[in-house]
């Protein structure tokens, strides 16, 4: 967003712009799409846009355009690489940012859809972005009577039993 001038916060601006522009207008990467591991990256799209905004052949609003289509197959790749790789659940469940975004909202409802699967998100106005979703989670475990003696930790995962992931904060 800032690339475009587009100022903060960049996501809904971002999608905005993107609404008048063409998706497939600019060739961008698509980080570790078809790798074997579920991890995401965008290492090199950013860039990418940078290039694209320099290189004064393109419209702004294709360049917002194809960004977000670039990100969608990313996600897209990555999200069914890692459903095709474990056992069937019952539902997808997207927060953050990235679920106020409609054009990637739909999809993944789609993707659920075809899958059989319940999609699940919050409602849009805490989609804004993580800090609000900490702060609703927060209040789902007042709302079950959790204790709050508890010890503050980074990083704290909301399912104490999932699996480490890898990534920022990760040690092996």
């Amino acid at each position: 967003a800032r690339i475009l001038g587009l100022g903060f916060p960049g996501g809904p601006a971002v999608e905005r712009l993107a609404r008048e522009g063409e998706p497939r207008a600019v060739p961008l990467p698509r980080p570790l799409k078809g790798s074997a591991e579920p991890h995401f990256s965008f290492a090199g799209l950013k860039s990418a846009v940078l290039r694209a905004r320099e290189s004064g052949l393109h419209a702004d609003a294709d360049i917002a355009a194809s960004f977000q289509q670039a990100a969608l197959d990313c996600v897209l790749d990555r999200l069914t690489r890692a459903l095709d790789a474990m056992a069937p659940v019952p539902a997808l469940v997207v927060a953050g940012g990235v679920a106020a975004n409609q054009r990637i909202r739909t999809a993944l409802e789609e993707l659920a859809d075809t899958r059989g699967m319940r999609f699940v998100a919050p409602p849009m106005a805490l989609c804004t972005d993580n800090a609000a979703m900490i702060a609703w989670a927060g209040c789902e475990r007042l709302g079950q009577s959790d204790p709050l003696d508890f010890v503050a930790r980074p990083r704290w995962p909301l399912d104490p039993l999932a699996e480490p992931v890898r990534g920022a904060g990760y040690k092996a």
